[in-house]
């Protein structure tokens, strides 16, 4: 078992690359914005996922802002499901640079309807030390690196941890689409008490806004969706013309 941040789970990071250094998601009354400096720039893809579901499930088992990633970087890779390979598209050169371009990015959660408006500010983590050497990945360094998080992200995983099965993620660590859908599938069943249905258009804001049309992300939406449910049959989803028709389910991961 594992747990990744609400606030992720309501939004999601960028898909692939983006250019600038602004990028916003929306999730009806929640939005989601990244804003990074140019250089490394915002974080994208699989890893930053992997990544903060790892450091969401440490901060759960430890109870503390200060987390250790080891005293190896193939250590630490193998933790994400992720297999050591060198070259310019490698696993350790993209691990390195999302890593810091997850780091070095401020994310801002706003909420807002006719009741209520909250909005929360924050960096993932205050600092960070990595004594890892990229060409010697299995060499064990003398100290540990480590990662300290900030407050307000800690205080979002701590009180607010959506719990996920670690064993989906690597098993779709391939697809950015597919883990946001497992997880924030397994989120929404854990407080959905009646059948309600998502239009498209409100699921392409909320997890792929960049395709050309509705038709593109929905033909996509729904390969993915095949794929999580492969792993979680236990919920009741099913896509129709006009969106994606949810049923209370039990959550992957159940309650006690």
């Amino acid at each position: 078992m594992g747990f990744m941040a609400r606030a992720m789970a309501l939004a999601t990071l960028p898909h692939r690359k983006v250019e600038g250094s602004h990028f916003q998601r929306v999730n009806g009354n929640y939005t989601l914005t990244l804003l990074a400096p140019p250089e490394p720039g915002l974080p994208y893809g699989s890893i930053p996922r992997l990544l903060i579901a790892w450091l969401s499930t440490e901060a759960i088992k430890t109870q503390s802002r200060e987390l250790e990633l080891g005293d190896s970087m193939s250590g630490f890779m193998r933790e994400l499901g992720l297999i050591p390979s060198g070259g310019r598209w490698g696993t350790i050169t993209r691990l390195k640079d999302q890593t810091n371009r997850l780091f070095c990015s401020a994310i801002s959660a706003y909420y807002n309807d006719k009741q209520k408006r909250a909005e929360m500010g924050y960096r993932v983590a205050d600092s960070s030390i990595l004594w890892w050497d990229p060409k010697q990945p299995d060499q064990k360094t003398l100290w540990k690196s480590s990662v300290t998080l900030s407050e307000t992200f800690y205080r979002e995983i701590v009180d607010y941890p959506v719990p996920i099965d670690l064993r989906v993620l690597k098993a779709l660590k391939q697809s950015p689409l597919a883990l946001d859908i497992y997880v924030w599938l397994t989120y929404r069943m854990s407080y959905l008490n009646k059948p309600t249905t998502i239009p498209w258009d409100a699921l392409s804001m909320q997890f792929g806004s960049n395709y050309a049309a509705i038709r593109d992300f929905r033909s996509h939406f729904n390969k993915e969706l095949k794929r999580v449910l492969a792993l979680y049959p236990e919920a009741d989803v099913m896509p129709t013309d006009r969106g994606l028709a949810l049923k209370p389910s039990m959550p992957h991961v159940r309650k006690r």
